[in-house]
């Protein structure tokens, strides 16, 4: 397990995120990526606005996506388009709204799922029985000062 501070700013222009890890030290938000390879599916959960659709657009964006990367909500899936060396699409899934696992089967989920390209998925309980059994875990805990704490589990 281990364990990442999100500090959220902002600039004039954009949301600033500043990942820390235990140390303090200010990493890049690929630096998760890179010490859970080689998992591809990444379940992220949080209470309502704990940050989950925030973080993932910094890594998406960390990934080199020029696309604008949003909660999927009600479109339930996003795919985003990255660069080097992640060559390639990322998922995006917002469970949310579904009401049962069918809906998930209906729509495809395990092609994505199973597809070998990254996943990021918001409420991932309802599809948990599909998921890969390497699936990261990542859980957002809002702090009282407006940090958030990021908490990794991976098999």
């Amino acid at each position: 397990m281990n364990i990442y501070t999100i500090k959220k700013g902002a600039s004039e222009h954009s949301e600033i995120l500043q990942l820390l890890n235990e140390q303090g030290a200010e990493v890049s938000p690929l630096e998760i990526l890179k010490e859970c390879e080689p998992h591809r599916v990444f379940a992220f959960d949080g209470q309502m606005g704990a940050g989950k659709t925030t973080f993932i657009k910094s890594l998406c964006e960390a990934m080199g996506t020029e696309d604008i990367v949003n909660s999927p909500t009600f479109a339930i899936v996003n795919v985003y388009d990255v660069e080097q060396p992640y060559k390639g699409e990322v998922y995006h899934f917002d469970c949310y709204r579904l009401k049962d696992i069918r809906e998930a089967m209906d729509f495809g989920a395990e092609e994505y799922l199973y597809s070998g390209n990254y996943c990021f998925i918001e409420w991932p309980d309802i599809i948990e029985p599909l998921l890969p059994e390497d699936t990261v875990y990542i859980k957002i805990v809002p702090q009282e000062n407006g940090d958030r704490q990021l908490v990794i589990e991976r098999s």
